[in-house]
């Protein structure tokens, strides 16, 4: 577990900060722009969590540990020297996600058309944290052409959006609160 006693340290004043191998890098990095839009990706759906209780809530309190674990998946270059104790994202984190996917999913009546972003509160705010989520997915996939990363890393936000869409349409009274795009329909 972290403990932190102190929350400054002064270290970051120059525009450089430390990855979780110890390297130090400027604040604007390929990285660390990724680990702040998983950052980002993460208050979002700690936001969208205010409407919601139940199942819904507690899978997404999962989702969001689990983006501390992908964020400290993302300090420290894949294939490279691992110290002990370094998180990665694991397979059995991204079956999860498909697991409830299926589960919700199930329940759910069969799409017509693409689901605008709306409906009730808590289904409004999950689609916005969707978006921020696939930010984060575009970001650390194009720091992935430069640098490594975890595999896993890229599965598990691909289907972190997936799962926060399809929790959205059951919050939606399972699909029938959705709001339906009509092609064309202000011409």
């Amino acid at each position: 577990m972290v403990k932190l006693t102190r929350i400054y340290t002064r270290g970051g004043d120059k525009g450089l900060t430390s990855l979780g191998d110890g390297k130090r890098v400027a604040k604007h990095s390929p990285r660390i722009e990724a680990l702040g839009a998983v950052d980002e990706a993460n208050a979002a759906i700690g936001m969208a969590r205010l409407y919601l209780k139940g199942d819904a809530d507690s899978m997404l309190a999962r989702a969001q540990n689990d983006l501390f674990d992908l964020g400290a998946d993302v300090s420290v270059p894949f294939g490279g020297p691992k110290r002990k104790g370094t998180l990665r994202v694991i397979p059995s984190q991204v079956e999860r996600l498909e697991h409830e996917i299926d589960r919700m999913n199930s329940h759910l009546r069969p799409l017509e058309s693409f689901v605008l972003p709306a409906g009730s509160y808590g289904a409004t705010h999950l689609h916005v944290a969707r978006t921020v989520v696939r930010r984060a997915e575009r970001v650390v996939t194009q720091l992935a052409e430069t640098e490594t990363v975890n595999p896993e890393a890229l599965k598990y936000l691909n289907r972190l959006s997936d799962h926060i869409f399809v929790l959205a349409r059951h919050l939606n009274e399972g699909g029938l609160g959705d709001v339906l795009w009509v092609p064309g329909e202000n011409r």
